[in-house]
């Protein structure tokens, strides 16, 4: 279900639950988000939407990748970046690291172990930030 963006700071600022089976559905729920806002997004963590669970979404070019409780393991090559969020109004300048390495469950719950560089992992940080409450 496409769900409305959560521009609310005090709720975007609390960190996320893990998540369980039982929020599988939500994955569903970032899909369609993303899809309808895909002109504006390449992606989304749940509280974006209205749920308070550590789940993202990137788009990786031709595929679109849901994790579950995704942590960021090893961050390598700091830089600056300037990112905009459908969260909030304008840009704002943040650090982000080239290389990294995220550990997840997918949408079967088993568990990944993987490295993403540039821009993917760009997109990774920047939804991990949103699990810990950090909004650019």
């Amino acid at each position: 279900m496409v769900k409305e963006i959560v521009r609310d700071v005090f709720f975007l600022r609390q960190k996320a639950i893990k998540a369980t089976k039982d929020d599988l559905y939500i994955g569903q729920d970032l899909r369609d988000t993303l899809k309808a806002n895909r002109e504006a997004c390449v992606g989304m963590a749940a509280n974006m939407i209205g749920y308070n669970k550590a789940i993202i979404i990137v788009n990786m070019g031709l595929v679109d990748v849901v994790m579950y409780n995704p942590k960021i393991t090893s961050q390598k090559n700091p830089y600056k970046a300037v990112e905009g969020c459908l969260s909030l109004m304008g840009q704002r300048e943040t650090t982000r690291y080239k290389d990294i390495t995220v550990e997840y469950f997918d949408e079967s719950f088993v568990k990944h172990k993987n490295n993403y560089s540039g821009y993917i992992a760009q997109i990774i940080q920047h939804e991990c930030n949103h699990l810990d409450g950090i909004i650019i």
